[in-house]
Order: structure tokens, then sequence, then C-alpha cells
């Protein structure tokens, strides 16, 4: 088992229950959309979230929805998001696929996981393929919009379109918001491998 210290917030119970099978952690489950109106659930959270929390969420617009729901209820600074790519597919327990046809959480194979908790600086995994725990997330670069803006990537008639080449590239979602992309960037990405990255889409 992998050892997190820092609690994981995800949509459903079946997310839960595949984190659980090789993380050591607190995952708590926001009933879909049911946190909306769940005063209780909004409470835990906020109290777990003190030292941090972990959001994980699928990767559709429900998933979006909840994570700016819990970036209103919690400290923004305190959320670690982990995001996992959107694969096309359905999940064997259901009959039909989902609205936008790509895999939950749920679905989602261990290592592919792992993976995007490597990507968003929470583990990380040495040469043996072992995972562990990064006590001090820590970012490679630090962007500015004036960055963004000089790589076409906000500001100009095409940025979203090439906002979302780019963050399908990277296999994240590419319904990711701007300042969402820019986490995504400071923690995997130094500036110039950034620069390399938009070059190669042009």
């Amino acid at each position: 088992m992998i050892e997190i210290d820092l609690p994981i917030i995800v949509e459903g119970k079946y997310d839960k229950a595949l984190l659980l099978g090789f993380l050591k952690t607190t995952v708590i489950t926001t009933d879909g959309f049911g946190i909306f109106k769940d005063q209780n659930k909004v409470l835990l959270i906020k109290n777990l979230s003190k030292n941090g929390i972990i959001v994980l969420t699928d990767s559709d617009n429900a998933g979006k929805q909840i994570r700016n729901y819990l970036k209103n209820i919690v400290d923004e600074n305190k959320i670690h998001n982990v995001f996992i790519p959107q694969i096309k597919g359905k999940e064997k327990r259901k009959t039909q696929f989902s609205k936008e046809g790509f895999l939950g959480v749920e679905g989602m194979k261990k290592e592919i996981i792992l993976n995007a908790f490597v990507n968003a600086g929470i583990l990380s995994k040495n040469s043996n393929g072992e995972y562990k725990t990064i006590k001090n997330i820590s970012k490679k670069s630090n962007i500015t919009n004036a960055f963004l803006y000089e790589l076409n990537l906000s500001g100009k008639p095409n940025s979203k379109e090439l906002r979302e080449k780019l963050l399908l590239k990277i296999n994240y979602p590419k319904n990711l918001s701007l300042k969402m992309l820019k986490e995504v960037l400071e923690l995997n990405y130094k500036t110039e491998e950034i620069k390399e990255l938009v070059k190669e889409l042009s």
C-alpha cells in the first residue's frame, strides 16, 4: 500500500473502493452532485482541508463542476488537483456509456491513476517502479499571464483551440480552465519545455 497523508476527494463509492485497493489514505466521496446540498459533507471537507486536500474527479464536465464547487468552499491554495486522462470507454458495471463517453476514475487502471499522482507532484516513482509520497509539492516553473499570452495560449482568437491541443498532447482533459492548465504546466514543465511543446503544435 502506498501512503498518502492528505485526504482525497472523489465523486463516488466505486472510485473510493478502487483507490483504497492500493492507497493508504482517507477518501471522501462527494456523491456526485450530492455535495451541493449536503452541508455536513461540506463541513467535513472544510475541516479536513486545513493541511490540504487532493481532488480527483472524472475528466468530464460534471467532474469540472465539482472541482469548481470545491474551490468555493475550500481555500484554493489548499487544493491539489489530480487529473486523469480522457479515455473513451465504459466501466464494466455500467450498461451504457456516460454522456461524454469517457471512462471515470473507477474505470482507470491502477498505473494510470498513480502516474496522475506523479504528474500532480504528490508521488514520485523511482527506477525500481516504487512510488513514494512527496512531502513538499514544488513547482518546476512559475508562469505569468504574459508568458501564456506570448505563446498564444491566452488572449488570442485561436487560444482555446491551442490550449485543447496542448492538453491532449500532454494527456490531460481538454476541458481544463486556463488557470488549471497553468497549474499543470508549472508542476510538470520548465518554461523552455513548455515553449517546445507549443512549438511542436504549430
